[in-house]
């Protein structure tokens, strides 16, 4: 199988998913090519489309929030949205590179390149199958308008989201949100600990605010620094992403107190060796923490499709949902210090999240890869 995975720069969750099924693909012994299909344009549309995401989500959630509500009346109009029409753009780019390519199937962890195959589809353009990965626990809007073979969802219980937005039930495939196989594999606190080089008489709280280091991460640590800090078995980690700036003011701040990280390729390590997570609720990094059993606290939902993330893990007591710091957040961390706390909860993501999900999704590729080629021989 040829396989062309079409991923974007708006967060890290979906270039992890992209990376999980492209990692599970070469190793059945199969070609992935595997590209931003805005980096195949030599306009700024790209960029811009990224960058204007990250900048929203980091600067002005509450304004991400209220684009996020537009989009939901959007897509009530019988009319395409503004993200399929700037899409548009893009379709001549990505045809002259499928034309020169080979592939069997598109397979594409965010709607942002499903709206440019879609605008290509509309004009009679033929493609392979294509197969869209929800990284969500929601049907984010304009999910809908994007043509595609089959859609893997994260969970059984959410077909009605999506179909309530006419996507057909069979085309719905509720395998999961894929993960890196490091998650995957078996819980080792000891051995994450050795890896990490941590010190194993220590409880350690780890606060990630996402691959962009978003989440109101300064108030966070003040609180949790302020309670912990004169207790000698507990210290304190943080993933600061690329949050450069956030880096540097807790440096400043707290110096060694802290054990503070930027990019790291070891964070199922991390969530293992640590008592509990604390972070937003990302769609990808809340189903890590659930397949790698950690216990997990959702702080500062960007408003929208975390804020769902946030509803559908806490409703199932997967995870605890915290909506004022001040008030919920330690005694939060004092409940999952509680092995019969944490144990229920780790009961609860394994009763209800999907696991192995890239060795399933990539199953199904190859069900319709073989289908389509089928198809084609008779």
């Amino acid at each position: 199988m040829d396989a062309l995975i079409f991923s974007c720069g708006t967060g890290g969750g979906h270039n992890s998913a992209a990376n999980a099924i492209k990692q599970e693909l070469l190793r059945r012994g199969h070609r992935v090519t595997m590209l931003d299909p805005y980096s195949l344009s030599n306009t700024r549309v790209g960029s811009l489309i990224n960058q204007s995401y990250i900048n929203l989500v980091k600067k002005a959630p509450r304004l991400f929030g209220l684009v996020y509500q537009l989009g939901n009346l959007y897509r009530r109009l019988p009319v395409h949205s503004p993200v399929y029409h700037i899409n548009h753009r893009m379709a001549l780019p990505v045809q002259r590179f499928l034309e020169e390519g080979n592939f069997d199937l598109i397979i594409m962890p965010h709607i942002f390149p499903g709206e440019i195959l879609t605008n290509m589809r509309d004009h009679g353009i033929c493609l392979p199958p294509t197969l869209l990965i929800a990284t969500d626990y929601t049907c984010i809007p304009f999910t809908e308008e994007v043509q595609c073979d089959r859609y893997v969802i994260p969970s059984d219980d959410l077909c009605p989201a999506f179909t309530r937005w006419g996507i057909p039930k069979e085309r719905l495939y509720p395998l999961g949100i894929p993960v890196d196989q490091s998650f995957e594999n078996p819980p080792d606190k000891q051995e994450s600990l050795r890896r990490l080089g941590l010190d194993p008489s220590l409880r350690y709280l780890l606060v990630v605010g996402g691959s962009m280091g978003a989440g109101g991460l300064m108030r966070v640590i003040s609180i949790l620094q302020k309670q912990y800090e004169s207790s000698p078995d507990i210290r304190l980690i943080v993933i600061c992403g690329s949050n450069q700036p956030l880096y540097r003011r807790l440096k400043e701040r707290y110096g060694e107190r802290l054990l503070l990280v930027q990019h790291t390729s070891q964070m199922a390590d991390y969530m293992k060796a640590c008592e509990l997570l604390i972070s937003k609720p990302g769609g990808l990094s809340s189903t890590e923490a659930a397949v790698s059993c950690t216990p997990l606290i959702h702080i500062n939902p960007i408003p929208g499709c975390e804020s769902k993330n946030m509803e559908y893990f806490s409703s199932r007591g997967m995870s605890l949902a915290v909506h004022s710091l001040q008030k919920e957040l330690l005694p939060a961390v004092e409940q999952l210090l509680q092995p019969s706390s944490a144990r229920q909860m780790l009961a609860c993501q394994q009763q209800n999240i999907s696991h192995h999900a890239a060795e399933r999704i990539c199953d199904l590729a190859q069900q319709l890869v073989d289908s389509s080629i089928s198809a084609v021989s008779k």
